[in-house]
């Protein structure tokens, strides 16, 4: 199993089979899960699709609700973990997408967000069908180490995620949107830069790092989210 393969073959799936799927797969590998920061405390819960309340034009036969406790970078935290997961299920043959649209039955403060999941023939592409940002666009500078960043997956593609180099390696930053495209993206778009940050550790496992920093440049139109090493 090569998670760093599917990178460069996945899409975002909204094709799914009927097949049943063993859900001791996905609690076996969230056993050994990274994530970005131990402090962060997060839950997930599996529901067959009557069981949410489906706003998209398009239904997948199981959801993934995600929880976290509301703490700085939790939202980066769940893109970050959940992408791994997302990435190691397309490995089993099983499609996923991130849905920001829909929602559980019942409340829960902690809910952020849901993923589809389920059986496919159709979550694949060839390289050529991405639609991406150029890697000049995304950092300060074209640097092919951020590839697996540059065609992660994000909101509407927004692909809110800036790179500026250091003497270690990057600071990572978030795209502040205008006022217009704010409301509809703006919760999302942390869990997006979580979702390329997974993308950079699972193509550098053995050597990514994530840290803050109390100094760091600060950047018109950005938010600073951490610095990495890969």
């Amino acid at each position: 199993m090569n998670l760093e393969e599917q990178i460069y073959v996945r899409k975002s799936c909204r094709k799914y089979l009927d097949d049943e799927i063993d859900m001791n797969v996905i609690n076996d590998f969230m056993k050994s899960v990274r994530p970005l920061s131990s402090d962060l405390k997060y839950r997930y819960e599996i529901f067959e699709k009557s069981e949410v309340k489906i706003r998209t034009p398009w239904s997948a036969p199981y959801y993934l609700a995600l929880f976290s406790e509301k703490k700085d970078l939790c939202k980066v935290n769940l893109g970050f973990v959940f992408q791994q997961l997302s990435l190691f299920l397309q490995s089993k043959g099983i499609g996923s997408c991130w849905v920001g649209l829909n929602s559980i039955k019942r409340k829960d403060p902690e809910f952020v967000i849901e993923i589809a999941f389920g059986k496919s023939n159709d979550m694949t592409r060839d390289i050529s069908g991405f639609k991406r940002k150029s890697l000049a666009d995304i950092s300060d500078y074209a640097d092919d180490r951020l590839k697996p960043a540059q065609l992660a997956p994000s909101a509407i593609n927004m692909q809110p995620w800036y790179f500026k180099h250091t003497d270690d390696g990057f600071d990572v930053y978030q795209v502040k949107q205008n006022i217009l495209k704010r409301p509809i993206v703006k919760k999302w778009n942390p869990i997006d830069v979580g979702i390329a940050l997974a993308h950079l550790y699972v193509a550098n496992e053995k050597t990514f790092e994530f840290y803050l920093k109390s100094s760091f440049d600060k950047m018109d139109g950005y938010i600073y989210v951490g610095g990495i090493k890969i």
